[in-house]
C-alpha cells in the first residue's frame, strides 16, 4: 500500500496524510465490491501477507467471464 501512497503523492503533489486517506478510501470501496475471500486476499497482498497475486487475478477473471482459477 505504501507504494500506492507514494505514487499518489508523486502524481498529485498532495501531502502524505491526504494521499493515504485517498488510497484507503479507494481500496475500501474495491474491497466492499468483492466477495469476502477475494477481499481477504487483497488485504493479504497489500499488507505483505504473502498472498499470491496470480491466484487473486485468476479469481477476478472468473468473476468477469474468464477462466476460473
Amino acid at each position: 500500500m505504501e507504494e500506492m501512497i507514494q505514487q499518489v503523492i508523486a502524481k498529485t503533489g498532495i501531502d502524505a496524510t491526504k494521499a493515504k486517506t485517498a488510497v484507503e478510501t479507494v481500496l475500501n470501496l474495491i474491497k466492499s465490491k468483492l466477495p469476502e475471500p477475494l477481499a481477504a486476499q487483497l488485504d493479504g497482498l497489500l499488507g505483505g501477507g504473502g498472498g499470491n497475486p496470480t491466484d487473486l487475478l485468476g479469481k477476478l477473471g472468473g468473476m468477469f467471464g474468464g477462466p476460473k482459477a
